[in-house]
């Protein structure tokens, strides 16, 4: 099968930092589906684990987490999905990427694919809203179907991937006022159009922005990039007893300036169920089905932002490069081999 890798952790501008390979094709055991992939996204996650893993001497590492494709064959113990089905999912950090044309995969981290959308649309979605699901729901326990008190919540980076699937949960799904940051006059626009109630300008100080838009403080924080950079000005507009969920690696933060107002932090990594094979790995299942549902019923669309083409070295490297940059308006995706 074709597949894109590599075998040196190189910047992006190297050619050799992405290569086009023939590998084996797999085998389903157990509960693995084998996927045909159709379509694939790139996410941050994808430079940081070129940049960070170097495979052994002689190995390639296939990275991509991101599918959408339809299934080949089952593994005897597979129980939710049939050849023939289409599917979406996130993958796993400890089996090969999706930027293959055969992919083996856990059914219980795979949905059923939206009916009303294409590949390559679909392939936008799978982990940036597992990641925006869990943050919301799961993490800062907000009730959704438009349950409980309105709060308000602040996304930092509401533009990019997990930012984009994330106002629209929050703004369509619960009660609270939802407010993102953006600086670029397009990425202000994608955001407002996602359903955000106000755009902020994250080059100004949060406050400032926050008291322009009628906003002296908010009950919730989504800080989803640069939140070493933000953090004293998180801790300033957040409400006593307010929460913080954070999905980057801040070099260094002061947990102590959490204390005076009872701030509660809240991790977010939508690979911690696959990666420690967690009792309740099959909600990752539910959770895609769900969001499957929601999609063909309209209310949640699309993330896709820039399609590069086929899925091959050099516009994976495209790719990487433009989130590197951080010049990214909602999902890049690929398609077909």
């Amino acid at each position: 099968m074709k597949a894109v890798g590599y075998t040196r952790s190189l910047p992006i501008a190297d050619p050799q930092s992405l290569l086009d390979v023939e590998l084996p094709d797999p085998e389903p055991s157990g509960r693995d589906l084998l996927v045909q992939v159709r379509a694939v996204s790139v996410n941050p996650v994808d430079t940081k684990v070129r940049l960070r893993s170097e495979p052994p001497p002689g190995e390639v590492k296939i990275l991509g987490w991101d599918a959408s494709g339809v299934v080949q064959a089952a593994g005897p113990d597979a129980k939710l999905f049939h050849p023939g089905d289409e599917v979406w999912y996130a993958g796993s950090l400890v089996r090969p990427g999706t930027n293959s044309e055969l992919h083996l995969v856990d059914e219980r981290i795979v949905g059923r694919k939206p009916r009303s959308l294409s590949h390559a649309q679909a392939a936008a979605l799978p982990l940036t809203s597992i990641t925006a699901w869990e943050l919301l729901f799961d993490r800062l326990g907000v009730e959704k179907e438009g349950k409980g008190a309105g709060g308000s919540l602040l996304i930092l980076g509401a533009g990019g991937g997990v930012g984009s699937i994330l106002t629209q949960l929050a703004r369509r799904l619960t009660n609270l006022t939802v407010l993102g940051t953006a600086s670029r006059p397009e990425t202000r626009e994608w955001v407002l159009a996602l359903g955000a109630h106000g755009v902020l300008d994250h080059r100004n100080s949060l406050s400032s922005e926050l008291r322009k838009a009628g906003f002296p403080e908010v009950s919730l924080v989504a800080s989803l990039t640069q939140t070493d950079r933000h953090f004293p000005e998180i801790v300033h507009v957040l409400a006593p007893q307010g929460k913080l969920a954070l999905i980057d690696d801040p070099a260094s933060i002061d947990l102590l300036a959490l204390k005076r107002k009872s701030l509660s932090l809240h991790w977010e990594f939508m690979f911690t169920r696959p990666l420690f094979d967690t009792p309740d790995l099959i909600e990752q299942h539910r959770l895609l089905c769900a969001v499957a549902d929601r999609v063909d019923a309209g209310v949640l669309r699309t993330t896709l932002g820039e399609h590069l083409g086929t899925i091959r070295a050099a516009n994976l490297r495209r790719a990487h490069a433009l989130i590197e940059a951080g010049h990214v308006k909602g999902k890049i995706v690929l398609e077909g081999f």
